[in-house]
């Protein structure tokens, strides 16, 4: 049995998919250790060239922002302005872009931990626009968001 040729362009175009993971985006952005920076900015220039899809997911920029924030000590605005620039990457996907795009603006602009900013964002996304929570004072800080505690 052969492959046909939309089966064989799929097989193609998944072999050239790969993951990429939170530290080679460290490297990158922060250029800490050069050698590694300079070595993802070549595969992201073969994922600009099309020569291999690279695709990453909502927790590898959740893990990327907290250790912006925890261990490099990186302002809110700076962090929004790297995660900004990873979602505009060429050659690379990321899962629920526009959602993380409008939660890092969130984060920055009304400064709201990132997780809550994507919660919400993911929320009104849904078109929930009531949330729960013990811990409502960032929550309150996202428009079109109501948020109150369980039993009051």
């Amino acid at each position: 049995m052969t492959e046909s040729s939309d089966e064989k362009a799929h097989s193609d175009e998944k072999a050239h998919e790969a993951f990429i993971d939170t530290n080679l985006l460290l490297r990158f952005l922060l250029n800490d250790l050069p050698q590694q920076a300079d070595a993802v900015e070549d595969l992201l220039k073969s994922a600009a060239e099309g020569s291999v899809i690279l695709r990453t997911n909502v927790m590898v920029i959740a893990e990327l922002v907290w250790t912006c924030e925890s261990f490099y000590k990186l302002s809110k605005q700076e962090i929004r302005d790297k995660v900004v620039m990873i979602l505009n990457t060429p050659g690379l996907r990321v899962e629920n872009h526009d959602l993380l795009l409008q939660a890092a603006l969130l984060y920055a602009d009304q400064n709201i931990d990132f997780i809550d900013a994507y919660n919400g964002c993911w929320a009104k996304d849904k078109r929930i626009s009531l949330m729960y929570s013990f811990d409502q004072r960032h929550y309150r800080r996202i428009p079109g968001i109501t948020v109150e505690a369980p039993g009051t």
